[in-house]
């Protein structure tokens, strides 16, 4: 038996030229010669003389291993194992799907016969039918798998099926060698699984580039979609009209801005680097670049995001107005409704009066004293004009700025107006019917009408200071309340004067009633000219008296409320003017970073980490400044001197902080990416960026087509300026500008120079591989695709290929040709 496995050894790798007629005449001593020379060529050749001569009987069987080692097994290479382990590797691999079969070694795990026959169905399961096979009858499948492999594989039987079983610990050099004789049968089909192994690498990588791109349609759907529900609501500038309904709207923007948009903000982030790691993936992997539906590229999602904040910017502000309008109106409204209310005291039964035929059955005194009485009333109503001209003005304002209740201003505006048109009126007649009467009566009481007349003006006066004493007012700033202040102070300053006019009108009214008393003058004390006693002035100067330290403690209390506001003031520009320089300065060191000549990746990735980070413990010096900007806001002031900064500027810049800080982060990551994949050195990465920095003259982070041009020329490129050269450089640019940006970012820039010079896999290898999977077939069938295939990626290949169109195909039979061009952008999947 061993001469017969050394001449089958020796019949495929040594003698293999001779014909199969001088096998068959051979003889037995010129075999044994051939096989001694053999040995003495590839065994023993080192060894004496003398040392030939006495091989002993070990040493010819150790002999014997070594020439089936040199040509049966020595040459079996799996995945860079020893000649043992690799074999061993196949044999475990291949009957892997089998059940009752688990192959360790190369002794007992061959007992049974199962191990054999799984071999020669997993290659030929025309050959036997594996599911009939028994662990129990281990002779039988050890003799089925003998005679098959003799017969139908041309296989010499080696081993002894009941020698095999029934030894304890069956010889492992003899099941080895044995064994060799299917690896080398087999090994055909060794190709078939290198080819299935690219495919399942191709498609897995193809699979992954749909998830991204699906995961990628979906998330922009959902962000565009929220864009446009809340547009319209930013764009809204309808309201109640009421001070209370636009703070509501304010507090809900406020929700808006802590709550709703920084999730989304997030999104936007995560969308923009989603779609810069599907893109340097597909370049990786050699497909064509990413294009994503109409409407939801990348920069849809910015355009959409600018008019959001456009619109947010001009609701904010809009609100703001509305707020300072509508305060406003309120104030005038109350205005306009104290000033009514003391005119139509004021008119309360002057109609009456003024209509009244006292005068005709009066004395002549009496009527002289009724005339002059109506001469200061007509001076009265003369100083009243300016106050019904002051509710018209005010009234007219409350319409120029839309007052949500100016039906009812409007009604009384015009009820006052049509009172005062009717008392002018009525005092004309009545002054012309005391002119007429006039000649009847002579005598005139110098004191009442001298009374009259002075008294007239100062109680103007003092109806005029009782109201500016309670009038309501609103400021916003420390010069208006000191404005306020200013004229009090000076109204203070008068009330010596008018302290001497009070007491001057008393000492005429004693005057007038000691006359009278006198005189024994028939209703001499009561005053004809005028209804002002000395009592209603009285009344009114303790009104003005008390009243004057009651506007001290309202202006002093709107001082102290100012001057807390300018205290906010100050805090919120001590906190924005280290906000925004900090913010600044790291906007530069980021744009400093993103020019790629600081270190390597790895560092400048660290420091990109290192400034995220700084950023995440900056941030509650932003929500400090957030809470303070919310007291000032509620403090209603607008206005601030010590700061160049607004809150609205300075989010801004903090979104754009985190935005740029990310996106560079991207860009680094995307790089190391490539760098790894590429095998580029950082010494060329730092040559491809000093190259693309040069020509990046604006420093934009991106090269426009000419500068482009002009670098690739600088590296070596032959573009000429000719047809044949615009043509090569428009091939080129539509490489790395497959979306038509109109310029080269670094990343595509990099893939493009280590591109031209790595090789990746192309669709004419995918072919082959197909190819030999269907036994060099034009098509493939579902079957050999679930066989040679794992599940999922052989259902993914049968759901896309499409039928095959040959005349020569199988029922069944699929084009993998149109298939694998289509997985490279060369044709429609």
């Amino acid at each position: 038996m061993t001469l017969g496995l050394i001449w089958t050894i020796i019949l495929r790798f040594a003698i293999q030229d001779i014909s199969v007629e001088g096998k068959l005449v051979m003889y037995y001593k010129m075999t044994l010669g051939l096989i001694w020379t053999i040995i003495l060529r590839f065994a023993i050749q080192d060894i004496s003389v003398e040392g030939k001569l006495v091989i002993y009987y070990k040493m010819t069987l150790g002999l014997i291993w070594t020439i089936i080692l040199r040509f049966a097994i020595q040459d079996i290479s799996v995945e860079e194992m020893t000649a043992k382990e690799g074999l061993l590797l196949w044999c475990q691999r291949k009957t892997a799907p089998y059940r009752n079969v688990n192959v360790q070694n190369f002794h007992l795990s061959w007992k049974d016969g199962l191990a054999f026959c799984a071999l020669i169905h997993r290659h030929r399961p025309d050959l036997l039918d594996y599911s009939k096979l028994s662990k129990d009858n281990p002779v039988e499948n050890l003799n089925l798998a003998f005679d098959v492999a003799e017969k139908h594989l041309n296989i010499p039987k080696m081993l002894d099926a009941e020698d095999l079983n029934t030894t304890a610990m069956p010889d492992e050099r003899a099941v080895m060698t044995y064994v060799s004789s299917y690896y080398h049968t087999f090994s055909g089909a060794q190709q078939a699984e290198t080819a299935s192994n690219r495919i399942c690498k191709v498609l897995k990588v193809n699979q992954e580039n749909e998830r991204l791109m699906d995961e990628y349609e979906r998330l922009v759907s959902d962000l565009l979609e929220w864009i446009q529900k809340t547009t319209p609501w930013l764009e809204n500038r309808t309201t109640d009209n009421t001070l209370s309904g636009v703070q509501d709207n304010l507090e809900e923007f406020r929700k808006y801005r802590r709550v709703v948009k920084p999730p989304r903000v997030e999104q936007k982030a995560k969308l923009e680097t989603n779609f810069n790691t599907l893109q340097t993936k597909l370049r990786l992997s050699n497909r064509p670049a990413y294009l994503p539906s109409e409407g939801k590229m990348v920069s849809d999602i910015a355009s959409a995001w600018k008019i959001l904040e456009t619109a947010e910017k001009g609701f904010e502000e809009w609100l703001l107005s509305e707020m300072l309008r509508l305060q406003r109106l309120d104030h005038l409204a109350q205005k306009f409704q104290h000033k009514a209310d003391n005119h139509e005291e004021w008119t309360r039964g002057k109609e009456e009066m003024l209509e009244s035929q006292d005068f005709r059955n009066c004395r002549l005194n009496e009527v002289k004293a009724l005339k002059k009485k109506h001469e200061a009333f007509e001076s009265d109503l003369a100083a009243h004009q300016d106050r019904v001209e002051q509710i018209a003005a005010i009234a007219q304002e409350l319409n120029a700025l839309d007052y949500h209740d100016l039906p009812t201003i409007n009604n009384r505006c015009q009820q006052i107006c049509d009172q005062w048109n009717r008392l002018g009126t009525l005092t004309q007649k009545r002054h012309f019917d005391l002119e007429e009467a006039e000649t009847v009566l002579e005598k005139i009481d110098q004191l009442h009408l001298e009374f009259a007349k002075r008294a007239a003006p100062f109680n103007n006066w003092l109806d005029g200071a009782r109201e500016d004493l309670v009038d309501m007012f609103i400021v916003h700033t420390m010069d208006e309340i000191q404005g306020l202040l200013d004229a009090h102070r000076q109204f203070k300053q008068t009330l010596g004067d008018a302290d001497k006019e009070f007491q001057a009108l008393v000492e005429l009214t004693k005057e007038v009633e000691n006359t009278a008393n006198k005189n024994q003058v028939p209703g001499g004390v009561d005053n004809p000219y005028t209804a002002l006693t000395a009592t209603d002035l009285i009344q009114k100067w303790s009104e003005v008296k008390e009243l004057v330290p009651q506007r001290d403690q309202v202006l002093e209390t709107e001082l102290l409320r100012q001057q807390s506001n300018e205290r906010l003031r100050c805090k919120f520009a001590e906190g924005a003017n280290v906000v925004g320089p900090w913010i600044e300065s790291q906007m530069d060191i980021v744009a400093a970073l993103g020019m790629g000549m600081q270190g390597t990746l790895e560092d400048q990735l660290g420091k990109l980490n290192e400034l995220e980070q700084g950023a995440i413990q900056y941030q509650p010096h932003m929500d400090e400044l957030e809470k303070c900007h919310q007291d000032v806001q509620e403090a209603m002031i607008f206005e601030n001197s010590y700061t160049q900064y607004s809150m609205e500027t300075l989010r801004v810049g903090w979104e754009q902080l985190l935005t740029s800080i990310h996106r560079n982060i991207n860009e680094v990551e995307n790089q190391i990416l490539m760098r790894d994949s590429k095998g580029i050195t950082q010494e060329q990465l730092t040559e491809c960026r000093s190259s693309f920095n040069h020509f990046d003259k604006n420093k934009s982070g991106h090269l426009q087509p000419e500068e482009f041009k002009s670098c690739l020329v600088s590296l070596g490129f032959n573009i000429r300026n000719d047809k044949q050269g615009d043509a090569e450089f428009k091939r080129i640019l539509s490489s790395v500008d497959p979306n038509n940006t109109g310029y080269v970012l670094f990343d595509a820039f990099l893939d493009f120079m280590t591109r031209e010079k790595t090789d990746t896999d192309t669709a004419e290898q995918i072919i082959d591989s197909f190819r030999i999977l269907s036994g060099d077939k034009p098509y493939i069938t579902a079957d050999v695709l679930r066989r040679e295939l794992p599940p999922d990626q052989a259902e993914y290949c049968i759901q896309r290929m499409v039928p095959y169109s040959g005349s020569e195909a199988e029922p069944g039979a699929l084009d993998y040709m149109s298939f694998s061009t289509a997985l490279y952008g060369e044709s429609d999947l």
